[in-house]
């Protein structure tokens, strides 16, 4: 993806889903991969449901981070790791 490209697709997201990729992106260069929806929607104020409902249509989304759908116990972990 070009960077004109990449900007357009950051321009068609919601500034939720901007707030989301925001938090992930900053936590994947630490060195965090795993992640719950609801720990995500505490650091950014939304719900746990809202999030967990964009992950899937982000990982479509954006080419700079791939977003999997991991385990499933009480809650859906998530693997994020960049692209």
């Amino acid at each position: 993806m070009t960077d004109s490209s990449e900007d357009q697709a950051q321009a068609d997201l919601s500034e939720e889903d901007r707030q989301i990729l925001d938090y992930l992106r900053e936590q994947v260069s630490r060195g965090e991969s795993y992640f719950r929806s609801k720990n995500i929607a505490n650091h950014i104020g939304l719900s746990s449901k809202q999030v967990g409902a964009r992950l899937p249509k982000l990982d479509e989304e954006t080419d700079d981070v791939e977003i999997e759908k991991w385990g499933r116990a009480r809650s859906t972990t998530w693997r994020v790791t960049q692209s």
